[in-house]
């Protein structure tokens, strides 16, 4: 039942990344809506922020063309290859991946026209200081346009989760979800304010959602996204003695709902914010 819990993905390992296709299939909702509010001129610099395996890089890339330069920034070096290998054969040639994280972006003041990220502004460690980074290589007048989930992603299994900690006196456990939730999707106002002391103008924040449906808890458990991606920060909010009590019941609740509800579905909410620099 709790086979789920045994992960040791190793995100180096250049085999696992060349057959990741669910991160993209995650991230396409977000990224329509930013697709679409990219404003795509000629001869224009431009970042994404977080591109990970190439989505949405590679696209804004072919879009903006030729004349168009496209830098991208990401700590993985494992998907900066694939990256590369994707765009090797997609001809793509506008493109620089630099390996590194956002809190220290290696361009130029006032170097770029454009900065993108989707839903990668919400996973670096100092959302300020990369915020502060992007005001300053971004031009005046730059547009700066994001997606992240937000408070309420998964609440469906968060709320179940949390009860079983409740009843089996794990207080402290349970704040260290809401802590891991506060560290992970961050409040859209607090986020607005700080682009605000950055000089960035908000022209809109346009809130979204989608859903992740499944059969059943345990199909939810064993789907390779949510082992890859969640599972293992899950597991270390729990004792390990505890881990596989507490996801028997937590898996046993939600397949009770899910026999009445018809399947297991997830909340995904998600916000876009565009804005220009001052």
């Amino acid at each position: 039942m709790s086979n789920y819990l045994e992960t040791n993905f190793d995100l180096s390992n250049s085999e696992l990344v060349s057959v990741i296709d669910e991160l993209p299939l995650w991230s396409a909702p977000f990224g329509l809506e930013l697709l679409n509010k990219i404003d795509y001129k000629k001869n224009i610099t431009a970042l994404d922020i977080g591109f990970g395996l190439g989505f949405p890089l590679l696209e804004v890339a072919m879009r903006l063309g030729s004349s168009g330069k496209v830098y991208g920034i990401d700590p993985w070096k494992a998907a900066i290859e694939r990256t590369k290998i994707k765009a090797l054969n997609y001809g793509i040639r506008n493109i620089e991946l630099i390996e590194g994280v956002a809190e220290q972006i290696p361009l130029q003041d006032n170097s770029v026209d454009l900065i993108f990220s989707n839903n990668g502004i919400n996973n670096v460690k100092d959302i300020r200081q990369t915020i502060r980074e992007c005001s300053r290589i971004i031009k005046a007048g730059g547009q700066f346009v994001f997606t992240f989930n937000t408070n309420g992603t998964m609440k469906e299994f968060y709320t179940e989760f949390e009860a079983v900690l409740r009843d089996n006196k794990m207080l402290v456990e349970v704040e260290s979800v809401k802590d891991h939730i506060r560290k992970k999707r961050p409040d859209v106002q607090e986020v607005v304010e700080i682009l605000f002391e950055n000089r960035f103008v908000v022209n809109e924040t346009r809130h979204n959602k989608f859903y992740y449906r499944f059969s059943d808890a345990s199909s939810m458990f064993n789907h390779f996204l949510i082992r890859l991606a969640f599972i293992e920060s899950w597991k270390n909010l729990i004792p390990e003695k505890a881990r596989i009590k507490i996801f028997k019941e937590t898996e046993a609740r939600l397949n009770n709902k899910a026999s009445v509800e018809s399947g297991v579905k997830l909340s995904i909410p998600f916000v876009l914010i565009e804005c220009n620099k001052e």
